[in-house]
């Protein structure tokens, strides 16, 4: 007796295992009097959507087909742009015909070797600077002038300021 209905409950326990892991197979009615209706896809149920829904929904979908306009100018600009209102106008105020002229004034060669020699005498006052015409010491793995006095990795370099300029 108490054999079978430990064997009735695991028969039981199984059917809702099988139930569980299988829903593709779906439920099968027993009983004639088991129903139900589902009031949501029926046939006969009212399509009925609220009017601010209805508007909401239509911006929605205005700003995502302005963002779309917007996301295919912007990957394609060989499209072009095209004129749409006659009051969209642009003007060129740089190569206009009434413009005025701009002359360019180029720089006389004396001022130029002037600025040079004032730039060149301006690096070599610098130490390190690697000018072609000016005198550049050789470093060594360390960065450090190889002739020179070892320094302290701490130690500040004040660049126009040592005794040899003054």
């Amino acid at each position: 007796n108490e054999r079978a209905a430990v064997l009735a409950e695991a028969a039981a326990m199984k059917k809702l295992a099988v139930d569980y892991l299988h829903p593709e197979v779906g439920v099968t009615s027993v009983d004639g009097a088991a129903f139900g209706r589902n009031y949501f896809s029926r046939a006969s149920a009212p399509d009925v959507e609220d009017a601010e829904l209805a508007n909401e929904r239509a911006a929605v979908l205005a700003e995502a087909a302005a963002l779309k306009k917007l996301a295919v100018d912007y990957m394609h600009p060989e499209v072009g742009v095209t004129n749409v209102d006659g009051a969209c106008f642009g003007r060129n105020y740089f190569n206009r015909a009434s413009a005025p002229e701009t002359e360019v004034i180029e720089a006389k060669p004396e001022e130029s070797s002037t600025d040079t020699s004032s730039l060149q005498a301006l690096a070599a006052a610098v130490k390190g600077a690697n000018l072609p015409s000016t005198k550049s010491s050789k470093l060594d793995m360390d960065n450090v002038v190889s002739n020179a006095a070892k320094k302290s990795a701490s130690s500040v370099n004040l660049f126009g300021l040592s005794e040899e300029v003054m």
